[in-house]
């Protein structure tokens, strides 16, 4: 609860913790989620620090900054595409990526799921909005907040005066988690995709950048 406590002396949560039902959010979402993010969640609720960077939650009020939303595959599709197209370089195979939150700016905040089954190590990335800039952060969620709000760590894609007002939350109306399956798949893991396709006949490299061929009919069989 170290990093926590001293986010919240940066920035005062509101009175009243929020009470999460994990094991159905995690059970919706097919993956574990990191302690720090749990703790977070629950003693801020949704809302935004600093007006600027909105972290989703199981309880966000609309599907934009909703957990348990259509967002994060949204965004894996469309990094998928860019990854496949090379449209945009991207440092980190989209499988891996987990959409954590999003700025007014329109850059979204990953978390790197690697590895898959230990997601209190899952380091933190940010995208650019409007162009091929990433920037990799090596330690936790709670950790990457204290650290930008501190003023100590600055990422390149936010405004120089993210802090001009110094650091803040607002929070946003929380509703209901709610059970409706939704649109999203898991972070897969790429090992097994690669042993999948060296005994199905494919030839895949050790490391980098799976085909798109490969992992289209690794989809199809385990669909």
């Amino acid at each position: 609860m170290t990093d926590l406590n001293t986010l919240t002396r940066l920035c005062p949560a509101p009175r009243q913790a929020v009470h999460i039902a994990w094991e159905q959010v995690e059970s919706a979402l097919g993956v574990a989620l990191p302690a720090d993010y749990k703790q977070l969640a629950e003693y801020y609720g949704p809302g935004a620090f600093c007006d600027y960077i909105h972290v989703y939650h199981p309880h966000g009020p609309t599907e934009y900054v909703n957990l348990t939303g259509p967002m994060p595959e949204r965004i894996r599709v469309c990094l998928r595409k860019d990854f496949d197209h090379r449209t945009y370089p991207i440092p980190h195979d989209p499988a891996r990526l987990f959409t954590i939150g999003g700025t007014d700016n329109g850059e979204y905040l990953f978390w790197i799921t690697d590895p898959l089954k230990e997601p209190d190590r899952w380091r933190i990335a940010v995208n650019e909005a409007r162009g091929p800039q990433w920037y990799t952060f090596d330690g936790t969620l709670v950790e990457f907040l204290t650290s930008v709000l501190s003023g100590q760590t600055k990422v390149p894609q936010f405004p120089r005066d993210l802090l001009a007002a110094g650091p803040s939350f607002a929070p946003s109306r929380p509703v209901l988690w709610k059970t409706e399956p939704v649109p999203y798949q898991p972070p897969v893991d790429t090992a097994a995709i690669r042993a999948w396709a060296m005994a199905n006949g494919y030839s895949v490299p050790s490391r980098g950048r799976i085909p798109s061929d490969v992992r289209a009919a690794w989809e199809g069989a385990n669909s």
